[in-house]
């Protein structure tokens, strides 16, 4: 991935990495949980849907960035970082029925998410064929 890069360079940029999808972690599960806390925290309207969508798609980058630095295949880490988004997206829709919203949303958002499961196992069985029969 880093293939020519100094040791230094290496340390610094998985580094940066490491720093900003923690950061990306803590604020979006904050959100998620903690709505009211975060929007106090950063002078914001406390809108819970707004709150908790934003949260996940926080997550959903942190988890990206962090996968990126264990697998080098950039469409793996799209589709699992966008299973995990629009997965935790549709569950704020499920349980944020209340505030709003087409009822229906959680369940179309959970089956985009079933193709995008469906395209990580196909992907990821075409490259461990095409692997094995390199070896």
């Amino acid at each position: 991935m880093m293939n020519g890069y100094s040791r230094q360079a290496r340390i610094f940029v998985r580094a940066a990495v490491v720093v900003g999808a923690l950061m990306m972690l803590v604020f979006g599960v904050w959100m998620r949980i903690d709505p009211a806390g975060f929007a106090v925290f950063a002078r914001f309207p406390n809108h819970v849907h707004f709150l908790h969508d934003a949260g996940v798609f926080q997550i959903g980058i942190g988890l990206m960035m962090l996968s990126a630095l264990v697998w080098h295949d950039v469409l793996s880490i799209v589709l699992v970082g966008f299973l995990v988004t629009n997965t935790l997206h549709a569950v704020n829709h499920a349980a944020d029925l209340d505030l709003g919203g087409s009822p229906d949303d959680w369940w179309q958002l959970g089956l985009v998410s079933l193709l995008a499961l469906a395209g990580l196992v196909v992907h990821r069985r075409q490259l461990s064929r095409r692997s094995r029969a390199h070896a």
